[in-house]
């Protein structure tokens, strides 16, 4: 006679198989978010694998459907954690859903697919550090115009330039054009 499964390995059980189902689905997309956060594949792997771990920690019967949200939250706040700690940003704040406005913590308001995610994703990686940067801050992590401005030491016209373009550029690739042709249409 089997033994008796009880509720919580049951609980946990069931919670381990969504994990691995978040990963097959999510995983490339989450390392290529963080990669371009830090700027580096190997600590975007690693964060993405504590990033498993605390999900898995979670103690939290019934939150199958926050899963994914909660990921990409847990990484990013580690992804800052780790940009902190290496001085690279005197101070981030940690994203808020309000601050995420990229559809990874509201799938209902993103329309990004899986695969223009990751289309805006290297498109992002082609721009020019500040450009970038200023684009990511904005947009990511909530940070005023003026303080990207006094951060990256230029102007606050020129952080809304930066992040107009960062946006311009991502449009044209998704419309299918090379990296050259994008530039080009920039220039103008």
């Amino acid at each position: 006679m089997p033994a008796p499964v009880s509720p919580n390995s049951k609980a946990r059980a069931q919670q381990a198989d969504a994990v691995a189902r978040l990963f097959e689905e999510h995983n490339r997309t989450l390392v290529r978010y963080l990669t371009l956060r830090l700027q580096s594949v190997q600590e975007a792997k690693e964060i993405a694998q504590e990033a498993y771990v605390r999900v898995l920690q979670l103690d939290r019967p019934g939150v199958e459907s926050f899963l994914k949200n909660y990921l990409f939250r847990v990484a990013t706040n580690l992804a800052v954690d780790r940009l902190r700690q290496r001085g690279r940003w005197k101070t981030a704040p940690l994203a808020t859903d309000e601050t995420l406005d990229d559809g990874i913590n509201n799938p209902e308001q993103g329309a990004l697919t899986h695969e223009q995610l990751d289309a805006v994703v290297a498109a992002l990686s082609e721009l020019p550090p500040k450009c970038r940067d200023a684009f990511l801050r904005f947009r990511l992590d909530g940070i005023s115009q003026q303080q990207i401005a006094q951060e990256l030491d230029v102007t606050e016209r020129m952080v809304r330039l930066y992040i107009s373009q960062g946006v311009i550029y991502c449009r044209l690739r998704l419309e299918g054009l090379t990296p050259e042709q994008a530039r080009e249409r920039l220039k103008k």
